[in-house]
């Protein structure tokens, strides 16, 4: 039962036959200990650093699948202490805690509920580690968790983890590892790290490219690249807890992907696996970018159907021609990369804050760190791939000047987002401004130069030519 400290031991199939599951799981981690080598007695441990919502959602996961075998795995999550939960917060985890009897018999149980009272009438201060151990995301407060091992030392949670799970924005990212790395110099065997960030850094020297969570991660560490995965979908935190019907694909070295998708997996969270890391780890920034756009448009048009198809027709035309640059075979990323726009732009984070701005709920001066909701990803990943995209070595032919520019000149989405969340010079209402300008080229001929041109380009994502 989500929200509650019992173990989940029972699935029910199509024909709503009962079966116990913790047969499967343990079968599961005892092969995963035989992979990695754990000795008897010695628990896979496994660590979340970052307590977002879905790092926090993916540790649940594995607390409600594994917990139950204490003596063979252990499951904790790190944050940074000292985040408080201000009133009107503390307030409404209220309301949400008398709301959910499981939750409320649980907190009584657990002599935890007196805390919450108190904070409700402002005669103390919670802090969001304290609240997670009892299964509350600071980022997610209706949707209550089970409870979770909370560390907020750093080096206490890592140094001697197997498994690492990286939970922290791509914009993050790197400084904390950095940090991570001086706890692992006396290591003798590296662990695996499993990537959730989605976003990117552009690199422009020696030459232009992409730096990605899991080449930040290699580069901060030391880790091989063998031991890095990235695990990505189409995938909203909450429901996925909830137990919606849900899958994503975990990308890299075939040593570790197969049998941690496999590890993963579970009946309503189905897992894939695929060895091209890098290229669905950048895809699943780029959504982010045009999501944002989607949420300004929908909030400016009234959710107008016919206005959001039209800036999905451009935006999707887009995100093709820059596949194109990236990826050798473009094809084989559509589906995912579609999936994962659509479902962003449905309930995605990057589209509400997106529709915020536009209905002037939210201002830039406010950040990219938004209280309920964690850090927007898409506005340091509009950054990264306009600058990356302006630069004039990557050149492709214009179809109509018949000369050659840089790529963002085809990116008229992309520019206009620059201009209104980087450079602020323009308003939100610039985005409607960019999708009825006469002069723009219908969608197709974007595809179409992106098909029937050379505009690939190995070295934006480190790869040799």
């Amino acid at each position: 039962m989500v929200g509650t400290t019992e173990v989940t031991n029972h699935n029910e199939d199509s024909n709503g036959a009962i079966h116990n599951s913790n047969d499967v799981f343990e079968e599961k981690v005892d092969e995963l200990r035989r992979l990695m080598g754990k000795a008897e007695g010695d628990p896979l441990r496994i660590v979340g650093v970052g307590a977002g919502a879905w790092g926090s959602v993916f540790a649940a996961m594995l607390q409600g699948g594994y917990g139950h075998l204490r003596e063979k795995v252990q499951i904790r999550i790190w944050r940074r202490a000292g985040r408080t939960v201000d009133r009107a917060t503390a307030e409404h985890l209220f309301e949400v805690i008398n709301s959910r009897e499981d939750v409320l018999r649980r907190l009584i149980r657990r002599c935890a509920y007196l805390k919450y009272v108190e904070a409700r009438l402002g005669d103390r201060t919670l802090n969001a580690d304290e609240i997670l151990k009892d299964g509350f995301c600071l980022n997610m407060i209706d949707t209550p968790l089970c409870p979770l091992k909370v560390v907020t030392n750093l080096q206490e949670a890592v140094w001697d983890a197997d498994i690492v799970i990286n939970g922290l924005p791509s914009t993050e990212t790197r400084a904390v590892f950095e940090e991570i790395s001086r706890y692992w110099k006396e290591r003798i065997t590296a662990p695996v790290i499993i990537s959730l960030a989605k976003g990117v850094e552009a690199e422009l020297e020696p030459e232009p490219r992409i730096v990605t969570p899991t080449q930040m991660i290699n580069r901060a560490t030391g880790v091989s690249m063998e031991n890095i995965l990235y695990l990505g979908g189409p995938n909203i935190a909450a429901e996925i807890y909830n137990k919606e019907y849900a899958n994503a694909r975990i990308c890299g070295a075939a040593k570790w992907r197969r049998p941690l998708a496999m590890f993963l997996r579970q009946p309503h969270f189905i897992v894939w696996d695929n060895g091209d890391l890098v290229t669905h780890e950048v895809m699943g920034g780029l959504k982010n970018v045009y999501a944002i756009g989607a949420g300004m448009v929908a909030a400016l048009t009234n959710e107008s159907a016919t206005s959001k198809s039209v800036y999905f027709a451009h935006c999707t035309s887009e995100m093709i021609f820059i596949t194109h640059l990236l990826s050798e075979e473009p094809e084989r990323l559509a589906g995912p990369l579609l999936a994962d726009t659509y479902v962003t732009l449905l309930k995605g984070r990057n589209a509400w804050y997106g529709q915020n701005l536009a209905k002037g709920e939210l201002s830039l001066e406010m950040g990219d760190s938004i209280k309920g909701k964690g850090m927007i990803q898409g506005v340091s990943a509009v950054k990264a791939f306009y600058e990356l995209l302006c630069q004039s070595s990557l050149s492709v032919l214009h179809p109509e000047e018949n000369k050659h520019v840089a790529p963002v000149e085809l990116c008229p989405i992309l520019k206009t987002l620059y201009k209104i969340l980087i450079i602020r010079e323009f308003p939100c209402q610039a985005i409607l401004q960019a999708l009825r300008d006469e002069t723009m080229n219908d969608p197709r001929d974007r595809i179409e130069i992106a098909q029937t041109h050379a505009v690939y380009r190995p070295y934006l994502l480190g790869q040799q030519p």
